[in-house]
């Protein structure tokens, strides 16, 4: 090694695919810190290390979804009380979708998402819950045949979209609207296709869709073919005739 390779090599440190040189260069190789026991432990906080993880979590999704089959995403709020018309309503469309040949996917938690995996389970189908790791955790809902809880919110949305050939969408807050909107997104931007996506509940739902209408489109911030994107029913077989029609299924 001539003078210049041996100068360079005191200034320069390859770890795997890693070059690091002067002050970014560690004092201990890859292997070390793998086999060292004593050592620090804040390693599993870091980003690397969470790749891993998330990609573990897309590989786990997939591999138990695969093979599931038609199914449609019901979204709706965790406060939904048992016995409320709401809840009542979730079973129903539950159950309506199992005979219509769907399975069912919610986020696995209670009110809404477990009136929709209670009508399903009711009903004979397959009902699916894909919960995710909350403060305020409260577990999967008693309905759900097959869980799959998340760390990463968007690990869970991408679950959502992929399985299922549509979304009902039942009143609900902040989480709901969040994926509400990011299907609708999806939708106008043709990230998918034949993807029908029904609000349920024209009394709750009214005022979005006014504002959507009356500012949103008004002010030329969307267009108003957007408002094509979904449907508004109060009618559990219309609900199902729309996503048995647009999802081709």
């Amino acid at each position: 090694m001539g003078n210049a390779e041996e100068e360079r090599a005191l200034h320069e440190q390859r770890l795997g695919p890693v070059v690091r040189r002067r002050h970014q260069m560690r004092p201990e190789t890859t292997d070390q810190r793998l086999l060292d026991t004593q050592g620090a432990t804040h390693w599993v906080h870091e980003d690397p290390f969470r790749v891993m993880r998330i990609q573990s979590e897309f590989v786990e999704g997939f591999g138990t979804l695969a093979e599931l089959g038609p199914a449609i995403s019901v979204f709706g709020s965790a406060r939904t009380p048992e016995g409320s018309p709401e809840y009542e309503a979730g079973v129903r469309i539950g159950r309506a979708l199992v005979e219509a040949g769907f399975g069912v996917i919610t986020g696995g938690g209670p009110g809404a998402m477990e009136a929709a995996n209670r009508g399903a389970t009711e009903a004979g189908g397959v009902s699916v819950g894909l919960g995710i790791e909350l403060p305020f955790e409260q577990g999967l809902n008693p309905y759900v045949d097959i869980g799959v809880n998340f760390r990463y919110f968007f690990v869970r949305k991408t679950m959502f979209v992929k399985y299922a050939q549509g979304f009902v969408v039942l009143p609900g807050g902040l989480g709901t609207l969040d994926e509400c909107f990011e299907a609708l997104t999806l939708v106008q931007t043709k990230k998918v296709t034949r993807f029908p996506i029904v609000l349920f509940g024209s009394a709750y739902w009214k005022g979005l869709v006014d504002w959507l209408r009356n500012t949103l489109i008004a002010e030329g911030k969307a267009s108003p073919h957007d408002l094509d994107l979904f449907h508004l029913t109060d009618d559990i077989d219309e609900v199902i005739d729309l996503v048995t029609k647009e999802s081709g299924v």
